[in-house]
């Protein structure tokens, strides 16, 4: 991926949707005329380069800001059909290019100027006004200084034609939205409105949980129950960037609920599912759907906004976006992506020190490189205690981010019981979140409390079936169950952990103990040489062999005779 300036044009249709609904086939005869006959020439004839078109909206780039206001103008002022009228936000920044594609500052201003311009209008910022010669310039007046959504700074903004005026809205909210819709009742039984309704109301509480997120209230969501609307315009209405809606349906005593997560600005679906119950418990149905649909979407919202740069948990977009780069190193777990997950870090940090998330991220980053044998970097674990502290300190750390930082207390402090507080808190903010089950987990077993770790544990494996960090999940599992003494279980769980990750030493550690308990002495051979034909240099004595979770339990010695009996060297 590589940055640089450009001058970003984002066009689009007014009232897509009702003219969709009035006449479908005219509308898109006409969207396709203009399309072709209009768009394309004047985008050709004024250098402009089409990124994306999504059936009524387009964004171009241009290499100069004259050429992108020369072509808007020109677009606006061409003859097309009386139902297409375009809205136009042009502005010149930084923008990341990936493939074809571009995202970026550059983009997300152009696209907020377009939202916020009237039918027939173009907003352009002050960056680009500032861009153009005095004759191009003249075109425009304003300069009114403004909040756009999700832009740290205030933008000047500059009108064509002269002596209109912008609906210059704002808003100071720069978490990503979501709004939950009223589900349908498909079931055609009045009965089953307050089934769905409930249920609709439970997820909007239950996601509100999570405090990256902005959730519509209640009572704005359902000014659209019993409407047919588009959802890029639901987005627009309630300010938000993704919708949830679904339906109930009722056969006999048996319900099936459908569930569908989108992206307001495009449209596109990121998650999708069905739930099927009995009615013989109403309220016991509608939590189990509300659990499952919440735990099911919000790791969808996470990887959808790690693919974007347009929301930013942290006032600073530049230290989201290296957060966002950084996520992408942290799960492929090698030396190389660590350190890079680290660089990247710390850049954010010292760009937003205050930014929670990150701190969290950057001690586990040295956590990880402590499991898996790896040299430190830069302070190592003391840079994770800081980070982690840092966290612990902040008021804008959510359940994920106390997490981390109280894994990094709990494994390089040793701090069990302040780390425990920490994740009691953790939970208590994100009891549906995988990872925090997960890492709550290893504490218990820190703390000699196996039978709640294996419930964390179990948990995070249900609520995540899929997470590419789930070998860390069945870590925990096998690491409770082998202090419960069920080694069977143990050597299983620690197999289910080498099945997604196969590299990961802890997880050979963990099953070599598990069979070294067990009678099948060669099986716990054959994990010992698979474990040399990986790192032949591990032994009993590593570093990796006194990690907490082996050290700091009651289980501590039969850890260590299970490694013998299985014959890894000490």
């Amino acid at each position: 991926m590589k940055r640089r300036l450009t001058t970003v044009l984002a066009a689009d249709v007014v009232g897509y949707s009702a003219l969709m609904d009035q006449d479908r086939q005219g509308t898109l005869a006409a969207l396709r005329s203009f399309r072709e006959d209009t768009l394309k020439s004047l985008l050709e004839a004024h250098k402009g380069r089409l990124i994306k078109s999504m059936g009524d909206g387009w964004i171009a780039e241009f290499p100069s800001t004259s050429d992108a206001a020369d072509c808007a103008i020109a677009v606006q002022s061409a003859p097309k059909a009386d139902t297409i009228r375009l809205r136009i936000g042009i502005h010149t920044g930084e923008v990341i290019s990936d493939g074809d594609d571009i995202f970026g500052d550059g983009i997300n201003i152009a696209a907020r100027l377009e939202a916020l311009a009237e039918p027939d209008q173009i907003l352009i910022s002050d960056t680009s006004h500032n861009s153009l010669d005095r004759g191009d310039a003249a075109q425009f007046d304003g300069g009114e200084q403004t909040e756009l959504k999700n832009i740290t700074r205030r933008i000047g903004v500059w009108c064509w034609p002269k002596g209109t005026s912008a609906n210059l809205s704002t808003s100071a909210d720069t978490r990503p939205g979501i709004a939950v819709l009223p589900f349908d009742n498909m079931s055609g039984d009045p009965e089953q409105e307050f089934f769905a309704d409930g249920m609709t109301e439970d997820i909007i509480t239950e996601l509100s949980r999570f405090r990256w997120l902005m959730v519509v209230a209640r009572n704005s969501s359902f000014i659209f129950k019993g409407k047919s609307t588009d959802i890029r315009e639901v987005g627009r209405s309630l300010g938000v960037r993704y919708v949830l809606e679904g339906s109930v349906r009722r056969a006999g005593q048996r319900v099936r609920i459908t569930g569908q997560l989108i992206d307001a600005e495009n449209g596109s679906h990121l998650w999708a599912d069905r739930f099927d119950g009995v009615l013989d418990d109403i309220f016991d149905l509608q939590d189990k759907v509300t659990q499952e649909v919440v735990t099911a979407i919000e790791p969808s919202l996470r990887r959808a906004e790690t693919t974007r740069s347009r929301a930013k948990p942290t006032e600073n977009l530049e230290a989201y976006e290296l957060y966002l780069q950084a996520l992408s190193h942290f799960h492929l777990l090698t030396d190389e992506d660590n350190r890079e997950a680290i660089r990247l870090t710390t850049l954010a940090l010292e760009r937003d020190a205050d930014y929670a998330a990150a701190a969290g991220l950057l001690a586990w980053l040295h956590i990880q490189r402590l499991v898996q044998g790896l040299e430190p970097v830069g302070k190592g674990p003391k840079a994770a205690v800081a980070a982690a502290e840092r966290v612990l300190m902040s008021d804008r750390a959510d359940g994920i981010a106390m997490a981390y930082a109280a894994h990094s207390i709990s494994m390089l402090a040793r701090d069990l019981p302040r780390a425990r507080a920490a994740f009691k808190q953790a939970l208590a903010e994100n009891p549906n979140a995988a990872s925090v089950h997960m890492l709550a987990s290893i504490n218990l077993c820190m703390l000699n409390r196996p039978d709640e770790a294996l419930d964390h544990a179990t948990q995070s494996v249900e609520l995540s079936p899929k997470d590419p960090m789930r070998h860390a999940a069945h870590i925990a599992r096998c690491s409770a169950l082998f202090q419960l003494a069920r080694y069977e279980e143990a050597a299983a769980a620690a197999r289910e952990a080498l099945a997604v990750r196969s590299g990961f030493v802890m997880s050979h550690l963990m099953l070599i103990a598990a069979l070294g308990q067990l009678p099948d002495t060669a099986a716990a051979k054959s994990a010992v040489n698979d474990l040399n034909a990986l790192r032949p240099d591990i032994t009993a004595s590593t570093e990796q062999a006194k990690l907490p979770v082996f050290s700091m339990t009651n289980a501590s010695e039969n850890w260590r005779a299970g490694w013998r009996n299985a014959g890894l060297p000490d």
